[in-house]
């Protein structure tokens, strides 16, 4: 819809200030780069960075010198005259980019342009395209299910769910603010985890045999019932003197700076995961099948309606956002 390759059916698109809703794809002056590379075999790179500007009629020495501009951003000036076949998987990725880039486009739209490229190689990509988008200055539309991609690459993401935009916001806030389930557990890695609790009398949820105070501006927004979440790094280590919530080990996960417990919740918590993430103190691994004693900071736990699944407030102190 961006690009004018489908319509919009309600709502207005506007590029650069300017209602595009009805515009044809030509006159948007939007730029793609797909998730296919989408060169052609027979040409140089060169000539794949050139072929657009020599359909809209630039003069020859115009092309020359945009491509070699674009090259040099994108480090691919000696490889000017090679073919794509001859190409790694990352360097036709940056000439993909270069085809966008020499036509300098009001907006780049980027979908999923590094899903076809290696772990290792997408890391590296992903904080070159971020350099490139500053370093342009344009506007960018990236669409990914990278959730790392988005994070780490965006000014601002929006979530979305089978069509239906869920959260517009930066990233530290999305992780932070979440407004319902769905982008809490969709943001965050790993995954926060939930747990469906009845409100007692004393105001309190019972998370196995550990109380916890539910904040009244929460209990005045629900009824009996709230989700409570809680991030691996906001599991604190309980000591064997006072209340804990007990986890038994099912899998230690080492990645070097970092380790994650990953354990099974108390059968007295009815309405629990399966598996709940826990990031350990450093140079604490527990065995598989041993306890391990936690309990949550208060100070970071999320809310939300069980009715709805929208976030009712995070923390006793902190407002959620509506959707934009």
């Amino acid at each position: 819809m961006v690009a004018g390759l489908e319509p919009a059916t309600s709502g207005r698109i506007l590029i650069g200030g300017k209602d595009m809703t009805g515009a044809r794809p030509r006159s948007r002056d939007v730029a793609m780069v797909f998730q296919s590379y989408a060169l052609y075999p027979n040409m140089t790179v060169a000539q794949n960075m050139g072929f657009a500007l020599e359909n809209k009629g630039i003069p020859k020495n115009k092309i020359k010198e945009r491509v070699q501009w674009a090259a040099r951003l994108l480090q691919l000036e000696d490889l000017l005259d090679r073919k794509p076949g001859a190409m790694s998987g990352g360097q036709r990725q940056r000439v993909a980019m270069g085809r966008a880039i020499v036509r300098k486009p009001t907006v780049f739209c980027m979908d999923e342009p590094l899903s076809n490229l290696d772990a290792k190689l997408r890391v590296s990509m992903r904080g070159e395209i971020a350099s490139l988008q500053r370093e342009l200055g344009v506007t960018t539309v990236y669409v990914t299910h990278d959730q790392v991609e988005a994070m780490t690459m965006g000014h601002r993401v929006a979530v979305m769910e089978s069509g239906v935009l869920q959260q517009v916001a930066t990233p530290t806030d999305l992780y932070r603010k979440p407004v319902n389930t769905f982008v809490a557990s969709f943001i965050g890695s790993p995954a926060i985890t939930l747990f469906t609790l009845p409100i007692n009398s004393e105001g309190q949820a019972l998370l196995g045999d550990l109380p916890v105070p539910i904040p009244r501006t929460v209990r005045s927004q629900v009824k009996e019932q709230v989700i409570l979440g809680v991030r691996p790094e906001s599991w604190l280590p309980a000591s064997s003197e006072e209340p804990a919530f007990t986890l038994t080990t099912q899998i230690i996960e080492r990645l070097g700076s970092q380790a994650f417990l990953y354990g099974q919740p108390p059968e007295k918590v009815a309405a629990a995961p399966d598996r709940a993430a826990v990031l350990l103190p450093r140079g604490v691994f527990p065995d598989r099948g041993e306890s391990y004693r936690t309990k949550p900071n208060l100070e970071e736990l999320y809310f939300f309606d069980p009715a709805t699944g929208q976030a009712v407030s995070e923390g006793a102190s902190l407002a959620v956002p509506e959707v934009s």
